[in-house]
């Protein structure tokens, strides 16, 4: 029957198959083991480290670089992190504060640009207020301007025209005079006062203008 045996010699670790021997002529070596015998069990190599449970040294190692890297981060990790996000903070926040600001002086800045909209409009309709009111009083002035040049142009046509049918009025009476003057005269034989003529002529025609 083989029987491997583990040989750790020089960091190097060694298996070698040995033909087992029978109990009664088998002596015991503890230097041909790879790990050395337990107490309870002296006739047998020992099981070897456990790869799961740690090693003491490995358990110092362990919480001594945990209070190491604990400590870094108290007293030099922490607070510069802590600096640098109070620091990222007080820029985001400043940052707001300017974007409110500034859209605060925004806001402002409309509000005063309509209100300048509003009193240019206000002002130009009050000029054009003022406009359309000059412009009517000087078209009513031009009107009454003008209906007095027409109302001095038919009292004169109408003086001219009464002047003309004065003169013409006369020359017919004058004429119609004559006529019945004449007529007179020539049925009866003797002149008619020309002043009675005259006025009756006169009379005559009043009437038929009546």
């Amino acid at each position: 029957m083989l029987t491997a045996v583990v040989i750790q010699a020089s960091g190097a670790v060694r298996i070698e198959l040995l033909q087992a021997e029978s109990e009664e002529g088998h002596s015991f070596d503890p230097s041909e083991c790879a790990f050395e015998p337990e107490e309870s069990n002296p006739n047998e190599c020992g099981p070897g480290p456990s790869p799961i449970v740690p090693e003491m040294k490995e358990l110092a190692w362990g919480a001594g670089s945990f209070i190491v890297f604990a400590l870094l981060m108290r007293f030099f990790l922490f607070p510069r992190l802590k600096k640098g996000m109070d620091a990222r903070y007080n820029s985001i926040r400043e940052g707001h504060e300017n974007a409110d600001a500034a859209r605060s002086a925004a806001r402002s800045e409309v509000s005063q640009y309509e209100a300048a909209v509003a009193s240019a409009k206000a002002d130009a309709a009050k000029v054009v207020d003022a406009a359309r009111a000059t412009l009517e009083s000087e078209r009513q002035a031009a009107i009454s301007s003008a209906n007095d040049r027409i109302n001095a142009k038919r009292e004169a046509a109408l003086r001219d025209a009464e002047a003309a049918k004065a003169a013409v009025r006369g020359q017919i009476e004058s004429a119609v005079g004559d006529v019945v003057a004449s007529a007179v005269e020539a049925a009866t034989g003797k002149r008619p006062d020309q002043a009675a003529v005259s006025r009756a002529v006169a009379d005559a025609m009043s009437a038929g203008v009546r």
